[in-house]
């Protein structure tokens, strides 16, 4: 049976194995994961905004996701 709190094909020991990889990664190493990420994604940016500002942000792309 799968966990609705998981996306479809993941479980729990997935989510740990994927959480375990990411936590045995430096600093550096996540930078360079999070960087390669973006780049694969045409149209797309990344940028670090405070935390106070997200709900703002949240709400902003779920408009403009509605209007695609």
């Amino acid at each position: 049976m799968t966990d609705p709190n998981f996306p479809g094909g993941w479980d729990e020991e997935r989510a740990k194995r994927v959480a375990a990889y990411y936590e045995s990664l430096s600093e550096d190493d996540q930078v360079a994961e999070d960087e390669a990420a973006a780049h694969e994604r045409a149209g797309q940016s990344v940028i670090a905004v405070p935390e106070e500002l997200l709900p703002v942000i949240r709400q902003l792309l779920a408009g403009h996701q509605a209007t695609s």
